[in-house]
């Protein structure tokens, strides 16, 4: 036992097991999960706009969810936590089971927007009012410094709902939601490691591990899985609630090197995401359509009408957001606001590439099998 007690007392070993142990878990449910979907005919089924032709079962999230759950709290078990943490541990689990079954809900017999986005508002008003994990300073951004309480509320819960529906949109074609979480929840997990937060660190490479698990059947050709609102929903909250609390972090004193742009690298990691969205919803207003409608002008579609498979559009997409975010941190010691405009610069370029090419060419479609709920 005073090995073990040694063992998880150092950050580095606690996080490598964290990763491995949920990696883990979630390898061993996805088959449990397809067995039962196909069982059941809970697929996903061909209809107009997505990438796949093929039923599919789409409950790829709750693999991802039960493992991310059993591993926090296997952890949490393992490893003493201050009262508050404990506190906000439980809360956060209470969040993310909302999402998780309003996108189990989703999945299954479909829910309505205003119902979904009630419930993911009340997941956040949870965590924010409750464990104050909200945007109270912008760190200079745009002359804003320490915000208001009640803005700070209002802009946290804009911010949760936002980025939530935006992950959600970006989950068009294999592997591209889990690459970017991965990515971001990976960066995010070793800034709280060096800033010594365990149970931000803890949450950050649990998910990753659950996600390196379900990219293994969500690329797989015999047993397919895709991730669905159930997932989608809970780890775009989870993006929201690890980018918050990063950033309401003194990131200039105890890391080995200073972060003075959090606002700006936050924008840097989930710059796909939120690029996507913000495109898409001007296209639609634009065309007086309604902002949520669907169809097929996200950037993986434009990637795909240019000839490029599912690995390689999540490859090109991923690199690029790597980019961005090495980017973003070599200019760390610019002021902030031109950090802003360089970041805000290149990010909508690099997404406009494709669908320039696309068009160019002609080979915009307008038209292809979409997956539905059965």
């Amino acid at each position: 036992m005073d090995y073990l007690s040694y063992f998880f007392s150092d950050v580095y070993y606690l996080g490598i097991f964290a990763l491995i142990i949920s990696f883990i878990l979630a390898l061993k449910m996805f088959p449990a999960i397809i067995c039962l979907a196909n069982e059941k005919d809970l697929m996903a089924v061909p209809e107009t706009r997505s990438m796949h032709t093929k039923k599919t079962p789409n409950l790829g999230g709750v693999g991802i969810f039960i493992a991310f759950s059993l591993s926090i709290m296997i952890l949490g078990g393992l490893k003493s936590f201050e009262h508050f943490q404990i506190g906000q541990l439980l809360l956060l689990l209470a969040a993310i089971t909302i999402m998780f079954f309003l996108g189990v809900k989703d999945d299954l017999i479909g829910i309505s927007p205003k119902k979904k986005f009630l419930g993911q508002a009340m997941a956040a008003a949870l965590v924010i009012l409750v464990t104050d994990v909200r945007i109270n300073n912008l760190d200079g951004l745009f002359g804003i410094w320490e915000l208001p309480y009640i803005i700070s509320i209002l802009i946290s819960l804009l911010v949760f709902v936002f980025i939530i529906n935006a992950f959600n949109l970006i989950d068009g074609i294999d592997g591209l939601a889990g690459t970017i979480a991965i990515i971001a929840s990976s960066v995010f997990g070793f800034f709280f490691m060096f800033q010594g937060n365990i149970l931000l660190m803890l949450v950050s490479f649990i998910l990753v591990g659950a996600l390196l698990a379900f990219l293994r059947f969500n690329f797989s050709e015999e047993n397919k899985l895709f991730m669905g609102d159930s997932g989608s929903l809970f780890i775009g909250f989870l993006l929201t609630y690890q980018s918050i609390s990063f950033l309401g972090m003194n990131t200039t004193e105890s890391l080995w090197f200073a972060i003075p742009n959090k606002p700006v690298l936050i924008l840097a990691i989930l710059s796909f995401p939120i690029l996507d969205t913000l495109r898409v919803f001007i296209i639609r207003v634009r065309q007086k359509r309604n902002p949520f409608s669907a169809d097929r002008n996200h950037i993986h579609h434009r990637l795909m009408d240019l000839g490029l498979s599912h690995k390689q559009g999540t490859l090109v997409v991923g690199l690029a957001n790597v980019l961005v975010i090495v980017l973003a941190f070599l200019i760390r010691d610019f002021n902030i606001n031109i950090q802003f405009i360089i970041i805000s610069t290149i990010v909508p370029i690099l997404g406009l590439l494709p669908c320039m090419l696309a068009r160019e060419q002609g080979r915009i479609k307008l038209h292809v099998p979409k997956l539905s709920r059965a």
